[in-house]
């Protein structure tokens, strides 16, 4: 990392839906003493509407407008956690935002993973589709170079959330303690 880190610096969790962002966010804030946030719970207070209904009455691009605005907001945190929508590395201006005052961790899982976590699940709208699982192998192989944009990566396919909370924290602290490269 070539950039100072405050010791305040955020966390930030992003990667596809159904790779445990939000309950490693909030299991991962309780144990640093943090405070959390969410973007998709941010966009949802802000509109006073559900995710699920911003996309259905306005459709995907409105919702990455907001979202936008969401990140916005976040990225001018100090101490927290901050989970993303899978779709937020989608606008590489987000990606720089979170990362002025923050480290950025992208966790991943299989395809099949993402299915059985997420496939039933009705208030995802970009998985209404007939075949979900090809829809997240699909997006999945376009996104994958946005999820590159992450300081770090965490594998949480088979993985507990102790080991995977262990291996942020570690990382986290190493960075943040690495001083800036001359």
């Amino acid at each position: 990392m070539n950039r100072p880190l405050k010791k305040t610096s955020n966390i930030v969790l992003v990667g596809f839906m159904g790779t445990g962002k939000t309950s490693v966010g909030k299991r991962l804030s309780s144990q640093l003493r943090m405070r959390y946030v969410d973007t998709d719970d941010v966009i949802e207070k802000d509109n006073q509407r559900h995710i699920s209904d911003i996309f259905e009455q306005d459709g995907e691009s409105v919702f990455r407008e907001l979202e936008s605005e969401a990140v916005s907001k976040v990225s001018k945190l100090d101490n927290h956690v901050i989970s993303t929508g899978g779709g937020v590395v989608l606008k590489a201006a987000n990606v720089a935002k979170l990362k002025e005052n923050g480290v950025v961790f992208c966790l991943t899982a299989t395809p099949e993973e993402i299915y059985q976590r997420v496939g039933h699940q009705t208030h995802r709208p970009l998985l209404q589709t007939p075949d979900a699982m090809e829809t997240i192998r699909t997006m999945l192989t376009e996104r994958a170079p946005y999820y590159a944009q992450a300081d770090h990566t965490v594998e949480t396919t088979g993985r507990s959330f102790e080991e995977i909370i262990a291996d942020i924290k570690r990382i986290y602290f190493r960075t943040v303690r690495t001083p800036k490269a001359k």
